[in-house]
């Protein structure tokens, strides 16, 4: 069984956990517990494990934005990432929607691509050598 819901401070060691980063970057813990904390986390869970984690705001030039999106490795390939991406397009509040990643990083180009997304720029100077290419969906018939 599938659940999606907002992520409440009892799910903060479980979603550290299943970070591929917060494992070797102490501040990618620091920051799912802000996410959380901010009321912008939301987590998915599978059986009632945690299985991945978005975090949407809507501070990104007055528009939605999914600022990260997070499928545990044990959980990938399976269609968490598309079901947790429908769902955060689902709940924003902003008729424009807006998302990232890295260039190289296919995997999540395709769920967005898969998810009605089409790509809207690129933003260079984050990553040396791998540019963020930024994403964007109409919400709710925009």
């Amino acid at each position: 069984m599938i659940d999606i819901a907002l992520a409440a401070p009892h799910h903060v060691e479980a979603l550290v956990a299943l970070d591929s980063v917060a494992g070797h970057d102490p501040g990618r813990a620091a920051q799912i517990r802000a996410w959380v904390q901010a009321g912008t986390c939301h987590v998915l869970c599978v059986d009632g494990r945690a299985a991945a984690y978005g975090v949407l705001h809507h501070q990104f030039f007055n528009c939605g934005f999914i600022e990260m999106l997070m499928v545990g490795p044990r959980y990938r390939r399976q269609g968490l990432a598309r079901q947790l991406v429908r769902h955060l397009r689902s709940i924003c509040a902003r008729p424009k929607l807006f998302t990232s990643t890295n260039r190289s990083n296919t995997a999540m180009q395709a769920v967005l691509l898969q998810a009605g997304f089409q790509r809207s720029g690129q933003i260079d100077n984050l990553d040396d050598g791998d540019p963020e290419w930024v994403f964007f969906s109409p919400v709710g018939g925009g």
